[in-house]
């Protein structure tokens, strides 16, 4: 695996040496502007695989996606390539349909350390929820960034990172009710340990996620990809664009469903994915919003 490849796959010709707050946050917001957050495999009859040189392989040179295993992962080895001191922790999504966080360690995020400072860092949680910037570990303060507000606590050793977002605006009266419109402006997303973890540790909730009836991923074929201003995201048949604080402090939506023969064009145009394999658009009845 070559970390030159990595970088130019996600367009990033800046420093190499400074371990620093601003290099991190560099690759970062590079990162999840190239590389989508997407299931689609699992709706093309092909695996999500785990191992890291199928993830490489993958989003490197086939130029893809992936969720929370594959791209962090990927971003674990880029950043401990680069001298990084680099931590894999475990997290338990929040399921707001059961007001519940998820019974099983389902998400991968990473640990940085820079100095005497600790950094939460994730390229892989998608849409309106997914961070620009790393998050100091540090309980009760808030970390304002384009996307919304983030805040860490911490009680017992069990952090929680929650948002505060935006009023929202769909000036496409069709779509002001759909189930895929977040409706809350305080969000819980995950919880975590500070345990270190490794790959092996997802193997089980790797093959979960892809096979069981609950699962939003097994139920849903969604692509989103970060941009400068906002989000783009196709969830079955539905494409979103969600610009941050268009105005006063609110959010512009914009929705369109699309034909089925009008997917695999966006999903060049607006995600850069060229799929092998036909992809079979749904969307379940699980709990997923942009």
């Amino acid at each position: 695996m070559d970390i030159e490849a990595y970088f130019e796959r996600i367009g990033y010709e800046n420093s190499r040496k400074k371990l620093d707050l601003e290099t991190l946050t560099d690759i970062l917001q590079h990162q999840i502007r190239a590389v989508p957050f997407e299931d689609l495999n699992i709706h093309c009859g092909e695996p999500m695989e785990l191992d890291l040189q199928a993830v490489f392989d993958h989003i490197v040179r086939r130029k893809r996606g992936g969720w929370c295993l594959q791209v962090n992962q990927l971003l674990y080895w880029a950043l401990s390539t680069m001298g990084f001191e680099t931590t894999m922790l475990g997290g338990y999504v929040y399921i707001p349909k059961i007001e519940k966080y998820s019974s099983g360690m389902v998400h991968l995020v990473l640990q940085v350390t820079i100095g005497s400072k600790k950094y939460l860092v994730d390229a892989g949680f998608g849409s309106s929820y997914q961070m620009w910037a790393p998050l100091e570990l540090i309980s009760g303060q808030d970390h304002p960034q384009v996307p919304c507000i983030f805040r860490l606590t911490e009680e017992d050793g069990i952090w929680h990172l929650d948002q505060t977002r935006r009023e929202q605006y769909v000036p496409n009266n069709e779509y002001l009710n759909s189930h895929l419109l977040e409706k809350n402006t305080y969000r819980k997303l995950y919880s975590f340990t500070l345990e270190p973890r490794t790959i092996a540790d997802f193997e089980s909730v790797n093959i979960y996620l892809q096979e069981s009836p609950s699962s939003v991923f097994a139920g849903t074929s969604l692509c989103s990809l970060q941009t400068p201003e906002g989000v783009h995201c196709l969830v079955g048949f539905t494409l979103s664009y969600r610009r941050f604080n268009y105005k006063d402090n609110v959010d512009l939506v914009e929705f369109k469903t699309l034909d089925e023969e009008e997917i695999e064009e966006m999903l060049k145009n607006i995600f850069n994915v060229s799929l092998e394999k036909k992809l079979v658009p749904k969307h379940g009845d699980q709990f997923f919003t942009i």
